[in-house]
């Protein structure tokens, strides 16, 4: 028998994203009273026109001394990290315009979300597909799979299962089939990107890549995983369909209101065209005119604005409306912002990310890559997939992991002879993939519990799932070390 608890004894919880952090600079403060800084030569390439590090170079700094508890006339101490780390860089890349760029297309994405278009227009294929049960899980599973791709959907997979989960159980599905066809696809979606601005256009941006570089790789390896999501689905529902006892979800209630309407007008569809324009009008910019943080921060603000003066004349939103849409979009995103400069931070803190001054960070990254030298290039890539593989249990967040890893994983690359390339496409796979099973996701937590499937049930259904995602991204890692992907 069960002990009896009573109503106000605590449940246990992950520690936030920001206690995390904390302890993490903590760390990397006390590591600099014992790891001794050192710092690489390093030559400009004429080809690039880009600082290289020149192989066995490495010497360790004779004066550097570790980092105070707190530090005065703007240098660094311990205490100082959070502000130093969110007002360093410039608007080229980290900190301060990648949280910019956070802000704004968060709010831009809010002011798009508002009007309902998106979801209107996923309604109304849901309705009209749902007699094609042969079309309607693949229509279903690409559009989320695209909008993860696109613009980082997830947390609105929630509100798509309370919708569609009703509908779900009519054909003959279960709930395991909602939240696949909805928050698991815009997880792959969002793993395999392209282009999507919180996660790959980041990484890059950190990796001093040019955004969207790879993207035809990456096009094909999308359609490779949204492909292997769409059958792995197609043969759970099949088989759920046929014997309902199979399913380990619980019936239970349908959630309250769950009443499916589709109300897709010309508004909707005039801010949809608005809407693909827009991405079309960025990813044109990136490859034709080599737009970066700034340009793109700001496509996506006039995408917004656009959307949110179409909107206001069509009577769809009030001028305050969109003004408060913006804000909530931009205030949502706000956390992460925070991250990508605090996690900044950290680099700061171990002496900064410049390979030819002294860095703890530098010494570091000497006997990683020494350590990881030793394995093949092939071995060493999927070891850094691993490592972000695990990473993503502690900070979920696509833009704070990429804050916090890519300034190490990057330059690693260098020194292990690997394309940047390479490392934020181990970040990306990394990234996205575990948050289909980790119990720190907010948004499968909250997919799961409009669903009424415990965590457990879906951790022991879908393991296998995650074993097979584990494979393919292993083999495009091999492949990618193999073709030189940069």
């Amino acid at each position: 028998m069960k002990p009896h608890l009573p109503q106000n004894t605590p449940t246990r919880e992950m520690p936030d994203a920001f206690i995390i952090l904390f302890f993490v600079v903590l760390f990397a403060a006390i590591a600099t009273h014992f790891i001794p800084a050192g710092f690489f030569e390093v030559v400009m390439n004429p080809d690039t026109n880009k600082k290289e590090l020149v192989a066995g170079s490495f010497q360790f700094a004779s004066d550097y001394q570790g980092v105070p508890l707190f530090a005065e006339h703007g240098d660094i101490g311990f205490l100082n990290f959070a502000f130093e780390g969110m007002v360093s860089g410039s608007k080229w890349g980290s900190a301060i315009g990648v949280m910019m760029f956070i802000i704004l297309t968060g709010g831009a994405f809010g002011i798009i979300m508002q009007t309902k278009a998106i979801d209107n227009g996923i309604l109304a294929l849901i309705k009209k597909t749902s007699s094609f049960e042969l079309a309607f899980i693949p229509l279903l599973f690409i559009l989320f799979s695209a909008g993860g791709a696109i613009f980082g959907m997830g947390e609105e997979a929630i509100a798509f299962c309370i919708v569609l989960l009703p509908l779900m159980r009519a054909i003959g599905y279960d709930g395991i089939v909602t939240i696949l066809v909805t928050y698991v696809a815009t997880q792959i979606g969002f793993a395999a990107s392209w282009m999507n601005p919180f996660s790959v256009a980041i990484a890059q941006g950190i990796a001093d890549l040019p955004l969207m570089s790879g993207m035809e790789f990456r096009g094909i390896m999308w359609c490779v995983f949204t492909a292997v999501g769409i059958v792995f689905t197609m043969n759970y529902a099949r088989k759920v369909k046929q014997d309902p006892q199979i399913s380990p979800c619980e019936a239970g209630p349908l959630p309250s209101q769950t009443e499916f309407k589709s109300s897709f007008n010309i508004v909707d569809g005039i801010i949809l065209t608005t809407f693909v324009l827009g991405i079309v009008w960025v990813i044109w910019g990136v490859i034709a005119r080599g737009y970066y943080i700034p340009e793109l921060a700001s496509q996506f603000f006039t995408l917004g604005c656009v959307v949110g003066l179409i909107a206001i004349v069509a009577k769809r939103c009030r001028v305050n409306e969109v003004a408060n849409a913006f804000k909530k979009g931009a205030q949502e995103l706000l956390p992460a912002a925070m991250i990508v400069g605090m996690a900044k931070g950290i680099v700061i803190i171990l002496g900064g990310d410049q390979a030819d001054a002294p860095s703890v960070l530098n010494t570091i990254l000497h006997f990683t890559g020494q350590w990881l030298g030793g394995l093949p290039e092939t071995l060493a890539a999927v070891c850094m997939y691993l490592f972000q593989s695990v990473f993503n249990f502690f900070i979920a967040s696509g833009s704070g992991q990429a804050a916090l890893t890519m300034p190490i994983m990057a330059p690693l690359a260098d020194i292990l002879g690997l394309p940047r390339q390479i490392a934020v496409l181990a970040f990306q796979l990394g990234d996205g993939f575990t948050n289909i099973i980790i119990p720190t996701s907010a948004a499968l937590i909250g997919c799961l519990g409009v669903t009424k499937v415990d965590w457990f049930v879906w951790a022991k259904f879908i393991w296998r799932f995650m074993l097979l995602l584990t494979a393919l991204s292993i083999g495009f890692i091999a492949l990618a070390v193999a073709i030189n992907f940069s």
